[in-house]
């Protein structure tokens, strides 16, 4: 008997990466077995990550959600029921209701990037929310800090073309483990290297990036700022700077030179913890090299000062005229190019809203909110839930609050989801949604400048459904009867992206936008002016922030480690944690600590040990090296706290309070101490 016949599906990598890659997926007898790369899209080039690659691993994963199910023990212990979807749907909306009569405000959606589709992520759904009247969420979990500095700055979150990295003959990575998060940029970044480009890492740990780079400064985190404005004090003292580029296409730089003169290198290596010559050498090989070119990601930015940071960082190449190249500049997201060819409020829908205003709730402050009583100034109780897109419980900072706003028995909780994450255990009403590889879903990039479409491989296995199908049915029981409850999900692709050719999306999977090779080569930068603004409206000239919890604040005496908690190598944030081949690579939690500071504390390596601050306690396994730089140690995450030793995950231990721009989170600004458990 002859095997079953091979199709190839063209997809696209739903996940939070700038890489947002093409796939080939090839399927036999209605079953995925196989996810590479597309050789023929130039960003991907044939290649994915580790985690991709075992994409079809996790759609056939046997633990997954694949009927609607109630809870029937207590919160969070994950005892559940099977109900059929008229059940389950009669039930949200029933709830929904009930709440909406009293309150709109009082439902909460909140989501993020679990999928970064357009027509899966929030077009159905936030259709949904605004004819509820439901609480806007202000979904600023990962980037929102940088992204408003870039627009400050720029006008826009706008940048260099990812393949001209390959020209350039400098490259700074500030704040990135691209081998890890941004792949496909590390192999332009390979080429260059290779065509005697040097390159330097900038980053607290020394990554698996940072070791094949030709130099690595590790900077305490959240000094980023005093470490761009030292680089600064340099190029202007010594006549590194480009004059005419910054006459013509720089508003506002005598303010920022006045600034920056005030700090000499030795200045930042007393704040930044590195040697003042190491800054000096820094300065000299950026202010003297052509094409310049830095790729900074958003790890830097989740601290106190990180606006601030972004801003300064960006400012850098504006000031040697490294933008007059194709190869020179910055990129720290491509998405506001996107903008020209998008209808956001035709896929959103905002008039649904009728005037109403509601009131935003931070999803990075969730912990404190779910827990807050009616007032005036915060409005009505959260008393409903709608999760997708995200696991809360285990992503969001200080997480026993979390939990513990998650466990309020008053509070209806519903989940879409393919497993049961740590927040699934906490749901009244879990919907099983549909992967990547079973629906139909149209992409923009944040770390490259094609639109990409992804077809359905498969037909959705059990009863799972669509995110947009499943709002569509919230609608219509919830007696929603616009028209635009109705579009298709190929209507609502055609919506995301009116000025892409459509035809040609659906063909190749990717269209190109039309951009310039060098986008500010003579300004043009999208603020009003055109130029790059130092002195930006509400905001001021950028300058150094310190970290809420540095060294000189008091709780650097009672817990004298700085902790960051970059993602592990084959997880993304909570994503694949339970990809059984994964999970065994990763092995357990980690936490990374420098010899000195280890045998300080009587730690060895693969001892237990209970890493703790005022906020909580988190156990795991401590590895001893040189990953982690004296001072600092490294919670690699984001475990899901089923996984955990006992119970809890990294972000036990983080904190809710907020970055200097963008409302953002400052996971990376954190005190603690650690001990033998």
């Amino acid at each position: 008997m002859q095997d079953s016949p091979l199709t190839v599906v063209r997809g696209a990598c739903p996940h939070d990466c700038p890489d947002t890659c093409a796939l080939r997926v090839t399927v036999q007898d209605g079953r995925v077995v196989r996810v590479q790369g597309d050789p023929d899209h130039p960003p991907t080039h044939g290649a994915l990550c580790t985690k991709v690659s075992r994409y079809h691993e996790r759609t056939h994963h046997p633990e997954r959600v694949l009927h609607p199910l109630r809870r029937v023990g207590l919160k969070g212990s994950g005892r559940f029921e099977r109900i059929a979807w008229d059940e389950a749907l009669a039930t949200v909306a029933s709830r929904l209701r009930e709440v909406a009569a009293r309150a709109p405000e009082a439902v909460l959606p909140y989501s993020y990037a679990g999928t970064m589709g357009l027509v899966q992520g929030e077009a159905m759904a936030l259709r949904f929310f605004h004819k509820l009247g439901a609480s806007f969420l202000d979904r600023t979990i990962c980037s929102s800090a940088g992204g408003e500095a870039l627009a400050a700055t720029y006008g826009g979150k706008i940048g260099m073309h990812l393949e001209h990295y390959a020209e350039s003959k400098l490259i700074v990575i500030w704040g990135s483990n691209s081998i890890t998060s941004n792949l496909h940029f590390w192999t332009f970044a390979q080429q260059a290297k290779r065509n005697g480009a040097k390159l330097w890492c900038i980053d607290p740990r020394r990554t698996e990036t940072a070791e094949k780079c030709h130099r690595h400064l590790a900077p305490l985190p959240g000094t980023d700022g005093a470490l761009a404005l030292a680089l600064m004090h340099e190029l202007i003292t010594r006549g590194w700077l480009d004059d005419d580029y910054i006459e013509r296409h720089v508003s506002g730089f005598d303010r920022l030179r006045a600034r920056a003169l005030e700090w000499p290198p030795e200045r930042a290596a007393a704040e930044c913890g590195l040697q003042a010559e190491d800054i000096r050498e820094l300065a000299r090989e950026y202010g003297n090299t052509r094409p310049a070119a830095i790729r900074l990601n958003y790890g830097m930015q989740r601290v106190a000062g990180g606006g601030n940071a972004a801003r300064l960082i960006a400012l850098l190449p504006c000031l040697t005229g490294a933008w007059r190249h194709r190869a020179g500049g910055l990129l720290l997201s491509s998405s506001g190019w996107f903008k020209p060819v998008r209808d956001d409020a035709a896929l959103y829908r905002p008039d649904l809203l009728a005037g109403r205003r509601p009131r935003t709730i931070n999803m990075s402050t969730i912990g404190d909110d779910l827990l807050r009583e009616s007032s005036p100034e915060f409005g009505p109780r959260i008393e409903a839930l709608v999760v997708y897109n995200s696991n809360p419980v285990a992503v969001a900072p200080e997480s026993a609050r979390v939990v513990k706003g998650f466990q309020r028995e008053d509070l209806f909780t519903v989940v879409l989801e393919h497993f049961m994450t740590d927040t699934a255990d906490h749901a009244d009403i879990v919907l099983p949604a549909t992967t990547q590889l079973e629906h139909l879903d149209v992409h923009l990039s944040y770390g490259h400048t094609y639109a990409m479409w992804n077809h359905p491989a498969i037909q959705p296995l059990g009863e799972a459904k669509p995110n947009s199908q499943i709002f569509r049915e919230l609608a219509q029981r919830m007696g929603y009867t616009e028209p635009c409850f109705a579009d298709s999900d190929e209507q609502l692709a055609r919506d995301a992206f009116p000025g892409i050719d459509q035809e040609a999306l659906r063909r190749d999977g990717w269209v190109k936008l039309p951009l310039p090779e060098a986008p500010f080569a003579d300004g043009g930068f999208l603020t009003a002016d055109g130029k790059a603004h130092v002195d930006a409206p509400g905001y001021g000239v950028p300058d150094y922030v310190p970290p809420h919890e540095g060294v000189g604040s008091p709780l650097a005496a009672r817990y004298p480690l700085a902790m960051i908690s970059p993602p592990a190598r084959n997880f993304l944030n909570s994503s694949f944690v339970n990809v059984a081949s994964l999970r065994d690579a990763e092995r357990e939690p980690l936490v990374e600590m420098h010899p000195h500071d280890a045998a300080a504390r009587g730690v060895v390596d693969g001892a237990l040990v209970e890493v703790f601050n005022d906020r909580g306690r988190y156990h795991c396994r401590a590895r001893i090296g040189e990953r982690a730089r004296p001072g600092v140690i490294n919670g690699l995450g984001v475990w899901w706290r089923k996984f955990g030793v006992r119970g809890t995950n990294v972000n036990e231990l983080t904190s809710q309070r907020l970055t200097d721009m963008g409302r953002g989170p400052t996971f990376y600004d954190c005190r603690v101490e650690v001990r033998p458990a």
